[in-house]
């Protein structure tokens, strides 16, 4: 190993990145073109999976095979990593009848995987492979082939896993949303798996969020005044919604209409000082839409209404409950 590094010609080295970028892209094109029937009967077999889809793979194709693994998982299709040195030490249990094996191999000749291909064989699970070579030893014993073109390595000397590892990744996310529109997988059903973090909130619902009952701020027309400062300070989001006589929310008041009737304020009951038409949103609206319309609006509350009922007040949204979700 050297123990001096010369000076790095980054122009050199932006020029490597951009020719390995551009290379693989166009292996993914050349990818693209090259899906076949193989693929057709790969979805078939992971639609008509009673049990999981099983990934392995050794060195590089086993990172990738982990990272399908997590995409299929989480878009409605079960799915789990079995690391092919383990399998040979008791993982084989893992994989079922019912189950579709999937491995992952460029030369397809890999000797770790050779005990996990013989179990589907011997057990009838029906075996998927992601190889370059469709006559090697896993190419001929899979039940389906999803075939990589034959495209040189990226590092030039076609020795470094790269432009084959990106075709099985970009081929793993095919498969993963053809799987998951074959499905009808929704938005709702994806944050299921994506309760946490920017995804799950960008996926939170109003309704995950309201406040409902006796927790929302309500009085009606003709109630005095001192009785809606009491609700507004009890429920403590600074709002009351105002309802007539047939329970439809009419108005809101708020800080400001407060300001705005401060001379006499008890005198008033709160029909008179409420400001009409308040806004609202639809409890299946997104927590992201509420947080918009209170930023555009400069207001922190909304009433929460059916549009079926859009004059019924089913709760109330803050901002803050939204910011907390993650919602921005």
């Amino acid at each position: 190993m050297p123990t001096e590094t010369a000076a790095p010609d980054l122009a050199r080295a932006r020029a490597t990145a951009a020719r390995v970028i551009r290379e693989e892209g166009e292996a993914l094109r050349r990818l693209a073109d090259a899906l076949d029937e193989g693929f057709d009967r790969a979805v078939a077999l992971c639609l008509g999976a009673q049990g999981r889809v099983i990934l392995s793979g050794m060195g590089k194709s086993g990172h990738v095979a982990r990272k399908i693994a997590a995409t299929l998982a989480s878009t409605g299709t079960p799915a789990h990593f079995v690391h092919p040195a383990e399998a040979s030490h008791g993982d084989l249990g893992m994989m079922l009848r019912g189950d579709v094996v999937l491995c992952l191999s460029n030369s397809g000749e890999t000797p770790e995987l050779a005990d996990l291909v013989a179990h589907t064989r011997r057990f009838g699970i029906p075996l998927l492979a992601v190889t370059a070579r469709a006559d090697s030893a896993l190419g001929r014993a899979a039940d389906a082939v999803l075939a990589l073109p034959a495209v040189p390595e990226a590092c030039g000397g076609g020795f470094v896993p790269t432009t084959s590892t990106t075709m099985m990744l970009a081929l793993g996310d095919a498969l993963a949303v053809a799987l998951m529109e074959a499905r009808a997988f929704t938005p709702e059903a994806f944050r299921l798996f994506h309760p946490g973090g920017r995804l799950g909130a960008r996926l939170t619902r109003v309704a995950d969020l309201m406040h409902r009952g006796d927790a929302v701020p309500l009085v009606g027309e003709d109630a005095p005044m001192a009785e809606a400062l009491l609700v507004m300070s009890g429920r403590g989001f600074g709002v009351t919604g105002v309802t007539d006589a047939a329970g439809r929310l009419c108005g809101v008041i708020t800080d400001g209409d407060l300001r705005r009737h401060m001379a006499g304020l008890l005198e008033h009951r709160a029909g008179e000082v409420m400001t009409r038409h308040p806004r609202t949103i639809a409890p299946d609206a997104l927590a992201e839409e509420a947080v918009g319309a209170m930023n555009a609006h400069r207001i922190t509350c909304l009433f929460v209404t059916d549009p079926a009922e859009p004059d019924r007040a089913l709760g109330l949204v803050h901002l803050h409950d939204c910011l907390r979700a993650g919602a921005a």
